[in-house]
């Protein structure tokens, strides 16, 4: 049977990396995003040009409020465009970055960063238990900045580092209907994040690379395909592991 996977933030950047990968490894996709419908649709129309099916909901991670109406948007998604009533996969991947100095980060910053990235995994993740499908799989994206640390991005792996320990608990709290619970944590990669500070600043780009094994900052292609294969039946013995895809960064 065709898997499901609903993968959060994939209009963009690495999430619409892991839904493309996905569907190039024969899977469907539900994918959310928050303000950018055009490229959301964009995803689903690449997708649907590969003979899978998708369908792009929108929903603010960072807004509990709205998780009972998207649950519902995914029941009857799964209904009239599957014909089925559970889903396979759960990638929590939309997020977003702050940068700033332990000492000048504001609450506002602290308060965000939290909502999108621990409380909002942790109250969607809760609230897809029951139409979530035993055997399923779940990946939590965290951050190579969990393991180091640069200026100014305090809060943000402290966030992340959160993610962590919740993968752990999620991980032993659901063994018991065979989902599998697993966080990736890319190293610095070519995206739009922070204003793609990476992709777009040589300085930065020059940087990142001297100090990873493989000469080179990550790709969004070096990322989805490695989420994807987590999906798979290969990894089924995979769970509770921080798993970073970072090229050997600061090792």
């Amino acid at each position: 049977m065709t898997t499901i996977s609903i993968v959060t933030g994939g209009s963009r950047g690495l999430g619409r990396n892991t839904a493309l990968s996905i569907a190039r490894h024969g899977g469907d996709v539900i994918l959310t995003y928050r303000n950018g419908a055009q490229g959301a649709e964009a995803v689903v129309a690449e997708i649907a040009g590969m003979g899978r099916k998708a369908v792009a909901l929108q929903l603010d991670v960072g807004d509990t409020a709205a998780i009972p109406g998207f649950v519902a948007a995914v029941r009857s998604a799964l209904g009239s465009t599957w014909g089925r009533d559970t889903f396979d996969h759960l990638v929590n991947n939309a997020g977003h970055g702050e940068m700033a100095g332990f000492a000048e980060t504001t609450e506002a910053q602290f308060d965000l960063l939290f909502d999108v990235h621990v409380k909002g995994v942790f109250f969607l993740t809760q609230a897809l238990l029951p139409i979530l499908a035993d055997g399923g799989r779940i990946v939590n994206f965290s951050s190579g900045l969990t393991r180091v640390s640069y200026p100014g991005f305090s809060a943000y792996a402290a966030a992340k580092g959160a993610v962590e320990i919740l993968t752990v608990y999620m991980a032993k709290e659901l063994g018991s209907r065979g989902i599998t619970v697993n966080a990736v944590a890319p190293g610095a990669i070519e995206t739009d994040f922070l204003g793609g500070a990476v992709r777009d600043t040589p300085a930065y780009n020059e940087a990142f690379a001297s100090m990873t094994a493989l000469g080179r900052v990550g790709r969004p292609d070096d990322i989805g395909p490695a989420v994807a294969s987590l999906l798979g039946p290969a990894n089924r013995w995979v769970t509770a592991q921080r798993i970073e895809v970072s090229g050997g960064q600061n090792i």
